[in-house]
């Protein structure tokens, strides 16, 4: 088989099945694992590895780490084997708990992932069945209907008003007819009209096709391969990097600074260059990655239990950031169930005219099945014997109507639907309660009293329209011109119970509610009144047209409802909103959804959603419901919470730990610890940190958006560090002319009160209350209580000797005991002012 079939639409569907050595009842399950071993899994990129082996090394890929593995080496072959051996030991524990930790986060996530992955329905082994997009092989056949995405560049073996929309690789905007046929080789993209590609998205009408190429040898893989496309960096991703960027900075002076002084000081290079290495272990958090991982992938099993399945784990900070909810209230302000009120005609009586030609409309069309419908399909079905369907344009979201041909007794009739505006800008008549043909002018001012008179009522108003083509058979969207419009459909669809309440829990949260939606403006105002949003601004479509980006920008954050909106204008209103300053969520669940969604920094969407929504959202809900969303916005706010607090305690009590000991080898004519002892401090004191994801998190920091501020967090470790350094040196000079303590006993002392000061102080600045007001997780608790018993065996222990370790006196414990108290008051004081500075309590 010829995987670079150049030029296949110049083929025909028989000479391009031989070709590809498959069938039209498509390929067997074995066939489909030899070209998936062959040419791969259907994907732009490979798949990043998550084997066990592949997370266990990456837990040793810090250049730190590999010069500190390098530097233990050459100290076993040249120093002391058992100082080498220790280390080595210490840098393997450390490795193997971020392995543990991220290897479970990996496994849960996976599981989450696959409950909403995209799949499309083929023939295997001459039977219909759903698989997964990735599994797709050249030479399946596919089975397409409304909505579905293309996974693969494709010939058509069969279509029945088939209409493709290939915005994203054509910028086209309206829907393209696909038919069997074979066109010429050069025939350019955008003109075969018998192919199908990759990354477009079935519209309306059915088919089947035959995949040509898969991944990156589509024309939408060569796209994204010349243009490297990957997802846009989060502000938490934006957020880590930066912190990352921060702590290896200071990392690296202080490391220069530690190892030249040493050198100067003529100590042995090796010892130096082990300590400098030792001290830059213990500020560089080798852990964030296992504690990000843990944190997203237990928040994504709380948001799971919540009905919201994450697909991008880096949202979940987002989510919790977000301070502004764009939806359409179909299906979340309302019940998304829309019935039937009435068919009227022109003068606003009640019409069996106008509701016949509706059902005729519905019941042809062939496009992604809608409430709309569904309501005139149940409402009063009709018999259709003798009606034939001919022809069908079908809805888009620029002439915002939809189109169809049938035939009665040889006479073509083309039956209009749609938005009431849309329907009336195609017609130049009339149908009176007389039945006769009238200029619309003479009625037009009645029907624009009668459709805003219903709508201020809050019922949704489509307009029917008719005309005879006469022997025409096949149309285009150019024919809808001079029709007669024949009336009014008048539809409701109720308000959820509880939306009121739901509503007033998202403003609790600091989240502000807009309703994006293609709907009239005096549909959508008397929707929003109905659930709480009184005296609402409202903006629509046609304003939004005539706004520059920059009017639109100075305007978006004061209007809490855009109408009459069209899909393209959705990515505008997202993106002004995030120029404004703001986190944006949009919950969309529809075909004109999926660049609002890729726009937003959070896209939501449903499991009921079209494909192409789903593959663009962020976060799939389980259930489209707001309420569901306030839960798991709460559910991100702790994950983000919990990671916040993994930062502090990394850049305070470790700082300002490692920054003493640099101080002290300034002045000490012996290392204040020898590199192991450093590293062994530095594992201990991740124990209890690597708990934090289960912490409990106090309510003030799930009521509001909390967003990641660099500059905070520098501050935090600005003002934090320093005190822990203050009780560090006051230790020494306990140990230095209290104890006039030696080496060994100078090192244990120092180990000691180290690693439990590190421990104790994470219970003050996990929370901004007082910390005996702020109850910590169970797990945290259990830790930090192990490890300070732990670390007060460690020099009685017979390890304790081979660590360079001595037992203690009675007096050093009392006076440590004393030094960590004192330290955890004037922590708690400093945080209590810290806070009242920036304004956050």
């Amino acid at each position: 088989m010829d995987r670079n079939l150049r030029s296949f639409w110049s083929l025909s569907p028989e000479e391009l099945i031989q070709q590809l050595r498959t069938t039209s009842q498509g390929l067997t399950e074995d066939e489909v694992k030899q070209r998936l071993n062959r040419y791969g899994f259907n994907l732009l990129k490979p798949k990043k590895r998550s084997d066990a082996l592949t997370l266990l090394l990456s837990q040793f890929k810090s250049p730190i780490i590999i010069i500190l593995l390098f530097a233990a080496g050459l100290s076993l072959s040249l120093h002391d084997p058992s100082d080498a051996l220790i280390i080595l030991v210490i840098v393997l524990i450390s490795g193997l708990l971020g392995f543990w930790q991220e290897r479970g986060a990996v496994d849960a996530v996976n599981k989450l992932i696959s409950l909403v992955r995209n799949k499309t329905l083929v023939l295997r082994n001459g039977y219909s069945k759903e698989v997964p997009v990735e599994e797709i092989a050249p030479g399946d056949v596919l089975i397409l209907n409304s909505g579905d995405i293309i996974p693969g560049d494709c010939l058509i073996l069969e279509s029945k008003d088939l209409f493709v929309d290939e915005a994203t690789l054509t910028g086209e905007t309206y829907p393209v007819e696909k038919t069997i046929g074979v066109l010429p080789g050069e025939t350019p993209l955008h003109q075969r009209t018998n192919s199908l590609f990759m990354g477009t998205h079935v519209v309306s009408g059915s088919g089947r096709a035959v995949v040509v190429r898969t991944g990156k040898d589509t024309e939408f893989g060569k796209v994204s391969e010349r243009l490297k496309l990957r997802p846009l960096e989060t502000e938490f991703e934006r957020g880590v990097r930066r912190f990352g960027y921060l702590l290896m900075e200071v990392t690296l002076v202080l490391v220069i600074a530690i190892f030249a002084t040493n050198v100067y000081f003529k100590r042995p290079v090796l010892e130096s260059f082990l300590f400098a290495l030792a001290l830059a272990v213990g500020l560089t958090p080798q852990l964030l990655p296992a504690i990000i991982s843990v944190n997203l992938a237990r928040g994504a099993k709380g948001m799971a239990l919540k009905k919201v399945i994450v697909k991008r784990l880096a949202s979940i900070e987002n989510f919790g950031s977000i301070n502004v909810l764009c939806s359409d209230k179909t299906g979340t302000l309302t019940k998304g169930v829309v019935q039937l009120h009435s068919a009227i005609d022109v003068h606003g009586r009640e019409s069996e005219k106008v509701l016949f030609y509706a059902y005729l409309n519905s019941i042809y069309e062939t496009g992604f099945r809608n409430p709309i419908d569904e309501a005139i399909r149940t409402h009063h079905p009709f018999d259709l014997t003798g009606y034939e369907k001919r022809d069908e344009v079908p809805y888009d979201f620029i002439r915002k109507r939809l189109s169809i041909v049938v035939c009665k007794e040889k006479r073509n009739l083309m039956i209009t639907k749609g938005a009431c505006k849309n329907v009336l800008e195609s017609c130049s008549t009339a149908e009176n309660c007389e039945g006769k043909i009238v200029d619309i002018a003479l009625l037009q001012e009645e029907i624009r009293q009668r459709f805003e008179e219903i709508s201020h009522q809050g019922f949704r108003v489509l307009g029917i329209a008719y005309k005879d083509i006469g022997p025409i058979s096949h149309i285009t969207k150019d024919h809808e011109i001079d029709m007669i419009f024949l009336g009014f459909l008048i539809l409701f669809d109720p308000p959820k119970a509880g939306i009121i309440e739901t509503i007033h829990q998202l403003n609790h949260l600091g989240i502000s509610l807009k309703i994006i939606t293609g709907d009239n403006s005096l549909v959508a105002i008397n929707v929003s009144q109905q659930v709480g949003l009184t005296n609402p601004h409202f903006v629509t479509g046609g304003d939004i047209h005539e706004m520059s980006d920059e009017a639109l920008f100075r305007r978006v954050n004061d209007v809490e409802i855009f109408a009459e909106v069209e899909p393209n204008q959705k990515e505008r209103i997202i993106l002004a909103l995030k120029k404004a300053g703001n986190v944006v969520g949009y919950m969309g669940d529809g075909i004109n959804d999926a660049s609002a969604l890729h726009a937003a920094d959070v896209g939501i969407s449903v499991d009921s959603a079209v494909d192409v929504a789903k593959e663009a959202a962020d976060i799939v809900l389980l259930e489209k419901e707001l309420a569901v969303l306030v839960e798991g916005v709460r559910e991100g706010r702790r994950t983000f919470a919990n990671t916040l607090k993994y930062m502090f305690m990394a850049t305070s009590a470790n700082f300002g730990n490692m920054f003493s000991m640099a101080g002290a080898s300034l002045f000490l004519t012996f290392l204040p610890m020898l590199p192991k002892q450093i590293l062994l401090t530095n594992l201990l004191t991740d124990f209890p940190e690597m708990t934090i994801a289960t912490d409990s998190v106090d309510h003030e920091m799930v009521e509001k958006p909390q967003r990641w501020d660099i500059k905070f967090i520098r501050n935090f470790m600005i003002t934090f560090g320093p005190v822990s350094s203050v009780f560090d040196f006051i230790t020494f000079g306990v140990l230095l002319f209290i104890l006039h303590a030696k080496p060994e006993m100078f090192r244990t002392g120092w180990f000691l009160e180290s690693v439990i000061s590190a421990s104790v102080v994470v219970l003050v600045i996990r929370t901004r209350r007082p910390f005996f007001k702020s109850r910590p997780g169970r797990y945290l608790t259990m830790t930090t209580l192990l490890i300070i018993g732990v670390t007060f065996l460690f020099p009685y222990s017979p390890l304790g000797s081979l660590l360079g370790f001595q037992p203690l006196s009675g007096m050093f414990i009392l006076l440590m005991g004393m030094i960590v108290g004192v330290y955890v008051v004037v922590a708690e004081v400093v945080k209590r002012f810290f806070y009242r500075k920036v304004n956050l309590l």
